[in-house]
C-alpha cells in the first residue's frame, strides 16, 4: 500500500543514512586525530589506562632528567677523586726521592707544598649544582627510578651515598659547622701519625724513618682515594644502566599506549572509503523513496 502521509521506505533510508553518517564521523575523527580512542566515551577502560600511563611516562621523563643531573654530580666527584689520586701519587714519588742521601729536602718540600695546595683546590672546585661529593660529611643521593606498585602506589627511589670524612673514608676533606672545608678531616686532612696529615706534613726536617712513616701514610691515603673512586665509578655505572632502562621503559610504555588507543590507519582508510560509498548509496535510496510519492500523481493524470 502506498501512502502519501507515511513514506516507510524514505524513513528506512533516512535511518540508514543517519547511521552511516555517525560511523563516518567516527572514522573521520580517527583518521584526523590518529586515535581510535581519543576520549572516555570511545572506550572508558582503554582511555583510563592510557591516561594513567601517559602520566607515568611524564614522571619517567623527569626521572631521566634527574638521572642526568645525578650523573653529572657523580662524574664531577669521580674526576676530582681521580685527579687527587694522581696528586697523592706524585707526593709519594717526592717522598721516595727524598730518601736518597744528598737530596735537598727543603726544595722537595716546596714541591710537596704545591701538591698539598692542589689537593685543597681539587676539593674546593669539585662542586656541581651546589653539591660537593669529595668535601663534606653526611648523606647525598641521586634519583634512580620511578615505581608504580601493583596496588597503584607510586614512589621515587634514590641511590644513597654517605660522605665519610675520616682518614679511611671517601672524601678528601670534611666541612666545619659553617660549611667551610675542614682541612683537619678527610683522607687528606686527618692526622694519622706524629707527622701530621698528608696536608700538613713537612718533609724538610724528616729523618729516613720519618719518611718511611710518611710513605705508609700516603699509601693508606692512596688506598682510600682509590676505593672512593671505585665506589663513585660503581654508582656512575648504575646510573648509566638506569638511564638506559628508563629510556627503554618509556619507549615500551609509548608503544603499549599506542596499541590501546592508536588508530590503524590502513583499516580506517578502508572504512572511510566504504562508508563514503555507503553514504552515496543511502542518499540515492532516499531520493528514490522520496520520488516514489510522486508516482501517485500519475494515477490521477489519466482522469
Amino acid at each position: 500500500m502506498t501512502s502519501i502521509l507515511t513514506n516507510g521506505a524514505a524513513m528506512a533510508a533516512l535511518q540508514t543514512l543517519r547511521s552511516i553518517g555517525t560511523n563516518l564521523e567516527t572514522t573521520q575523527n580517527a583518521v584526523s586525530s590518529g586515535y581510535r580512542v581519543s576520549k572516555a566515551s570511545d572506550n572508558a577502560a582503554y582511555w583510563s589506562i592510557a591516561t594513567t600511563m601517559r602520566s607515568d611516562n611524564s614522571a619517567l621523563s623527569a626521572v631521566s632528567d634527574a638521572l642526568g643531573l645525578g650523573a653529572a654530580k657523580v662524574d664531577t666527584a669521580y674526576s676530582a677523586m681521580s685527579s687527587a689520586i694522581d696528586v697523592v701519587s706524585s707526593i709519594k714519588s717526592k717522598l721516595t726521592a727524598a730518601v736518597e742521601d744528598g737530596v735537598d729536602k727543603t726544595k722537595v718540600q716546596e714541591e710537596v707544598k704545591q701538591l698539598q695546595q692542589q689537593l685543597l683546590g681539587i676539593a674546593q672546585s669539585a662542586s656541581f649544582s651546589g653539591e660537593n661529593w669529595v668535601a663534606g660529611s653526611g648523606g647525598k643521593s641521586v634519583v634512580s627510578s620511578f615505581v608504580r606498585s601493583a596496588n597503584g602506589q607510586v614512589a621515587v627511589q634514590v641511590t644513597p651515598y654517605t660522605l665519610d670524612p675520616t682518614s679511611t673514608g671517601n672524601v678528601l676533606f670534611g666541612i666545619d659547622s659553617v660549611g667551610q672545608i675542614d682541612m683537619a678531616t678527610g683522607i687528606i686532612g686527618s692526622t694519622t701519625s706524629s707527622l701530621g696529615s698528608i696536608f700538613t706534613m713537612n718533609i724538610a726536617a724528616m729523618t729516613s724513618g720519618d719518611i718511611q712513616t710518611a710513605l705508609t701514610m700516603v699509601e693508606r691515603a692512596l688506598s682510600s682515594t682509590t676505593a672512593a673512586a671505585s665506589q663513585l665509578g660503581s654508582i656512575a655505572n648504575r646510573i648509566d644502566l638506569q638511564t638506559n632502562f628508563v629510556s627503554a621503559l618509556s619507549d615500551s610504555i609509548d608503544s603499549g599506549i599506542g596499541k590501546l588507543v592508536d588508530a590503524d590507519m590502513e583499516e580506517e582508510s578502508s572504512k572511510l572509503s566504504a562508508l563514503q560509498t555507503q553514504q552515496q548509496l543511502a542518499i540515492q535510496s532516499l531520493q528514490i523513496a522520496n520520488n516514489s510519492a510522486q508516482n501517485v500523481l500519475s494515477l490521477f493524470h489519466g482522469n
